[in-house]
């Protein structure tokens, strides 16, 4: 683990056992480079990653796959893939949000998981699969972090850990050209959030100035 997560507060019996790379080399997401994923901010209205001083990091602004939710099985099952398509964006944003300034942070620092929100798109008033349908994201985002319904759990415990498991809202009614939209809020080590805030801001992408100064720094 990072020196953050090294002297976090989170007591010994807590703390995960893995590097969380790792996982996320074995389930094969794709994590991208630096030239693709670290943006400037011009032109845009909404932003991917907010830093807050506390240390919690709130991830939105994702939204997959083809058709409106319903209690078809095979339409569940396309909302499922769709929630995982999510989360592994929510984790290449996350790891270059808190990694491309040089701080010394990186995915092993996330702390713990606060809360998951799971919008499904749905106009079905029988709608009834909406939490089904959210599992998707949630079961891979314990899959990288730590949880007992992940993909290396084994009969419900994860012997890694457990900082993927979160409190969760999944509700169906919306419209849109997606069939789910999630939002999710970690927490990382204060002093991180203070560095990356300090050093580059509390938003990603980054200010213009500021993505120039990152940039320049990788050469």
């Amino acid at each position: 683990m990072g020196s953050f997560y090294d002297n976090s507060i989170i007591p010994a019996e807590l703390r995960r056992n893995y590097d969380v790379y790792d996982r996320v080399n074995q389930l094969g997401i794709d994590l991208g480079s630096f030239a693709d994923n670290v943006s400037s901010l011009k032109g845009r209205n909404i932003c991917g990653a907010i830093f807050h001083e506390s240390g919690l990091v709130y991830l939105s602004g994702v939204g997959k796959g083809d058709y409106q939710m319903s209690d078809d099985p095979e339409r569940v099952a396309h909302g499922q893939q769709a929630g995982q398509a999510c989360a592994d964006q929510h984790i290449r944003t996350l790891h270059w949000a808190i990694s491309c300034g040089g701080e010394g942070g990186d995915l092993n620092d996330l702390l713990y998981t606060v809360k998951a929100l799971g919008m499904v798109v749905s106009t079905d008033v029988d709608f009834n699969s909406g939490p089904s349908v959210v599992n998707g994201y949630t079961y891979r985002w314990q899959s990288v972090f730590g949880g007992g319904t992940g993909d290396f759990a084994q009969d419900g415990l994860d012997a890694g850990g457990y900082a993927g498991v979160h409190a969760r809202s999944a509700i169906g009614g919306f419209t849109g050209r997606f069939s789910q939209e999630p939002e999710i809020i970690v927490a990382i080590p204060p002093d991180l959030a203070r560095a990356i805030i300090t050093n580059r801001g509390w938003i990603f992408p980054l200010i213009p100035t500021v993505h120039d100064k990152v940039v320049a720094s990788q050469k």
